[in-house]
């Protein structure tokens, strides 16, 4: 008998998942793709969120898998203008993980496999939902057939084009933003090493990573959506407003976005949740919108607990709804503030405000108060 349906096995349903079989608790993952994402696209991991992982015991692969970056950098016209360490930020993870998402995916799927090897079944789409009150019931289409699963709770991890959030009637007003984004990972020829580094420019911000093998990522703020985006394209971007030469022909991974953010008008109804993008969708600038994913999946568990043991959780469930909401707003806002700095500026504007930036980076405390905000802590 399962105790809880998750919809959606990506990277939040999965840390669900996990989390729940390690108290007890019985669980099926409804996956819709036959298979992991492929693509390299999340790659940040902030201090809280390795706390998270910690407790499913998956922390320290991860970290042993991915770089480890200690500190950022802002650069200008080839001249360094300002440092933020994180040693700070935390005790036990003083730095951001990058690490590419389809081995975040590979460990978690793994774990959750240890815990309970038939608890994924992927191919499977949801169509219909009905709860109850006293169960929850998801009619599911698999290659096998048509077919239903009923549970104590439902959790909709499934994505910014959430199904879950669409049969719940919950609504998630868009807000577009005119910040639009070409990005690709190419071979290390920066002088950066495993620091992030940030290139405030007059054409706009230029972004850039370290992965593990000896990988760089590189995010070009563009002023319109690219037509046909190429890896030479990107890598004249990258040289002519960083200098930093890149092999086009190295090129692994390409792909461009446009901004927007949307927030559910709530995150929890009867015997239900949404969790990740499901329930909030925010400008990847910052890497924060996994993270949220697997903190809302922190916070709901006491809850689903609670529901699962036949104890009282309507306050507990009203608590997370709202609790979560604002982390989702303020990740929101912050995530503003991150685009709004990368935008293009006149020279005659960008030298002011890089030298105001450099003024106030050179100030401890405001430094450790930015780095504590960039890492979500």
């Amino acid at each position: 008998m399962t105790d809880v349906l998750i919809v959606g096995g990506g990277p939040v349903g999965l840390f669900l998942g996990s989390l729940l079989l390690q108290d007890g608790v019985a669980v099926r993952v409804l996956e819709r793709r036959p298979g992991r994402n492929a693509h390299t696209r999340a790659i940040g991991i902030h201090p809280p969120a390795l706390a998270a992982l910690e407790r499913i015991g998956v922390a320290r692969e991860l970290i042993g898998r991915g770089v480890p970056i200690r500190q950022g950098v802002a650069v200008s016209k080839g001249r360094q203008i300002a440092r933020m360490p994180f040693a700070a930020v935390s005790d036990r993870y003083p730095f951001v993980l990058a690490v590419p998402q389809p081995v975040t995916e590979e460990v978690l799927e793994r774990r959750l496999r240890e815990l309970d090897g038939g608890a994924l079944l992927r191919n499977a789409r949801v169509t219909g939902m009905h709860d109850d009150g006293g169960r929850v019931t998801l009619s599911v289409t698999t290659g096998g057939g048509d077919s239903s699963h009923s549970a104590d709770f439902a959790v909709g991890a499934d994505g910014a084009y959430s199904t879950m959030r669409s049969l719940l009637g919950v609504t998630a007003p868009q807000k577009l933003y005119p910040d639009h984004y070409l990005m690709g990972d190419f071979p290390e020829s920066s002088p950066f090493g495993s620091d992030a580094a940030l290139f405030l420019e007059s054409e706009g911000i230029v972004e850039s990573f370290p992965l593990p093998g000896g990988v760089r990522r590189w995010v070009v703020r563009l002023g319109k959506p690219p037509a046909c985006p190429d890896p030479e394209q990107l890598a004249g971007l990258v040289a002519r407003r960083t200098r930093v030469a890149l092999d086009a022909g190295a090129n692994t991974m390409l792909s461009s976005f446009s901004v927007r953010s949307r927030l559910a008008t709530r995150m929890a109804s009867g015997r239900m949740a949404l969790i990740g993008d499901a329930a909030h969708e925010i400008s990847p600038i910052g890497g924060q919108g996994m993270n949220l994913g697997w903190l809302d999946a922190e916070a709901l568990l006491p809850v689903i607990l609670a529901v699962v043991r036949g104890e009282p959780s309507a306050d507990a469930l009203r608590h997370f709804d709202a609790t979560r909401r604002r982390a989702a707003a303020a990740a929101n806002r912050q995530a503003e503030v991150n685009m709004a700095l990368g935008r293009p500026l006149p020279d005659g504007v960008l030298r002011p405000r890089n030298a105001a930036i450099a003024r106030a980076a050179a100030i401890p405390a405001f430094n450790a108060l930015v780095a504590r905000r960039f890492t979500m802590q």
